[in-house]
């Protein structure tokens, strides 16, 4: 396999970053069985307050939370479509005005990355989660209130500016609370429920716009929002870790030590039990206490670092994606899986309130159904596979890891992603029976989890110390591609005809997807390659794990 690595490679330090010994193999005492033994990565401290030794249900309460906020974000920003026919009718906007109310939201979101992010580096997750809710609770008023065309590009421009933290922000939690074999499964999850709410929401809007008209799509979601933030209000506590700065060295005798250290959850097997020799004390720290819970929920945690410092992650993500390959390789992926499922959600909202559908505004939201089927099922499917594969490729690879051993779920799921692009725009050019364009559709979506969560996953793994740049210059891509597509697919459909578009995403993805092989094959030799490049963007982050 082009992604194991050699046994003589012992030199751990010259390994390329996020190759791992993920497994290791312990000999039972008197007999030749051996137990395979997972090792954590990141490597947790004794400290309690480190969210990687916080207990079971506080990293899922936690998560948790990351997840329905994601889900509402995206399904806000998704929401409106159905609304259309109404708002062309009552305020008399045109196809061509909402495409650009959209397209400028899409920009917004390439931006508001780069905008927030540096933020919740230096003062946190927490402070920007509840940031974002207050703005986005105060945009749905507006839009709620929307009578002119500057309302309209005004909402879309604030709404996708503050939910651009949920397509970066999550996936700092991941890393922050999460070892490397639990990641895939809840990456996973984060990009079902961000497409879950763009399917979702849009059912619920088309109901809302015919029993109690548009506008009362935004009070719900105001309700909605007020609801997040006294939940993040009172129960999500923040991920991003700050050491103790103080311990005081003491003495224990062997004698006291209990043998069950029920209070360190996670023992990364580093020893062999063999070597293991008497001692007659441990020299031992006194780690602080678990923090009450009202220190643990203040408003914002501060790194060390200058404004100056802070600076730096505007501009530092697009070097970081000029500069590795495999942040590129993701933000053109993930923006091409992207801006295809927005092009359908646009497509959908413009073509079948027309003959010879006439979908109402109801009927256009029941559309995302297949979405949400798709999207589900494929996350069902692939759930099981993406820590588990791994698991099962480095234990044939003598325990040690490869990021790139991911990427053979993507594969797996890419050929039904062009195919569903193909179907779609062959069944919707064509006006033929809407069960045909609801196929399509549902086909491409069943392929979006894996590939997108893969993707994600893939990145998170082999350049955790600078996640935060990598995924801002992702999201500008695939936001900035998305842009492009958006401004330009009503001139494009109406020069060459909705089937032809269709096709042409459907080629450039076979292209795209046809990348990841390369990656397969020669992405362990690229990291390496970037390895000094990677340690000089790490030394310049205000949080790493790192430098604790």
């Amino acid at each position: 396999m082009p992604t194991t690595s050699s046994n003589a490679d012992d030199d751990r330090s010259a390994w390329p970053p996020g190759t791992i010994t993920l497994e290791a193999l312990r000999r039972a005492t008197g007999d030749l069985n051996e137990e395979v033994e997972i090792v954590l990565h990141p490597k947790p401290t004794n400290d309690p307050n480190d969210p990687l030794n916080w207990k079971t249900w506080e990293k899922y309460l936690n998560f948790g939370l990351t997840l329905l906020y994601s889900l509402v974000i995206f399904g806000l920003i998704s929401a409106a479509t159905p609304t259309w026919p109404a708002m062309m009718q009552e305020l008399g906007f045109s196809i061509e005005l909402l495409n650009n109310g959209y397209a400028t939201g899409s920009a917004s979101l390439a931006v508001g990355a780069i905008i927030f992010i540096p933020f919740a580096l230096k003062y946190g997750r927490r402070s920007m989660y509840l940031f974002s809710l207050v703005g986005q609770i105060a945009v749905m008023v507006w839009s709620a209130k929307m009578m002119t065309a500057g309302d309209l590009i005004g909402t879309n421009l604030f709404n996708c500016l503050l939910g651009a933290l949920a397509e970066v922000i999550v996936q700092m939690t991941v890393a922050d609370v999460f070892f490397v074999h639990e990641r895939g499964l809840m990456n996973n999850l984060y990009v079902w429920c961000m497409t879950i709410g763009g399917s979702l929401m849009p059912i619920a809007a088309g109901y809302i716009t015919i029993d109690q008209g548009w506008r009362w799509l935004w009070w719900w979601m105001t309700i909605m929002l007020g609801i997040l933030l006294v939940l993040f209000t009172f129960l999500y506590e923040e991920t991003k870790y700050m050491p103790a700065i103080s311990g005081t060295p003491s003495v224990m005798e062997a004698a006291d030590v209990p043998e069950d250290r029920k209070s360190i959850d996670h023992k990364p097997f580093d020893q062999n039990p063999f070597d293991l020799q008497p001692v007659d004390s441990i020299v031992t720290t006194v780690l602080p206490p678990r923090k009450p819970y009202l220190q643990r929920l203040k408003p914002w945690t501060s790194s060390d670092g200058s404004i100056l410092a802070l600076l730096h992650h505007t501009y530092q993500p697009f070097f970081v994606m000029a500069t590795i390959p495999a942040v590129l390789y993701v933000a053109l992926l993930y923006g091409l899986i992207t801006a295809a499922f927005q092009q359908s959600v646009t497509l959908i909202s413009t073509n079948l309130p027309l003959p010879p559908y006439n979908f109402n505004a109801a009927q256009v939201g029941l559309m995302n159904i297949p979405a949400l089927v798709g999207n589900t099922l494929g996350t069902l499917v692939s759930s099981p596979f993406s820590d588990r594969i791994i698991l099962w490729l480095a234990r044939k690879n003598n325990g040690i890891y490869e990021p790139e051993m991911r990427l053979w779920l993507l594969l797996a799921f890419a050929p039904f992603f062009p195919a569903g692009l193909m179907m779609f725009g062959y069944a919707l050019g064509g006006g033929m029976s809407w069960p045909i364009v609801a196929v399509g559709i549902g086909m491409f979506s069943f392929a979006m989890p894996p590939m997108s969560s893969v993707a994600l996953t893939y990145l998170t793994d082999a350049y955790t110390d600078i996640i935060a740049d990598a995924i801002v210059g992702v999201t500008f891509t695939r936001n900035i591609i998305s842009t492009i597509f958006v401004f330009a697919l009503t001139p494009w459909v109406a020069k060459v005809g909705l089937h032809d578009v269709m096709l042409t995403f459907a080629m450039i993805s076979i292209l795209a997807l046809g990348t990841t092989g390369l990656f397969i094959k020669f992405g362990r030799k690229w990291r390496a390659q970037t390895k000094q490049r990677y340690r000089t963007f790490a030394s310049r982050q205000m949080d790493t794990r790192d430098k604790l």
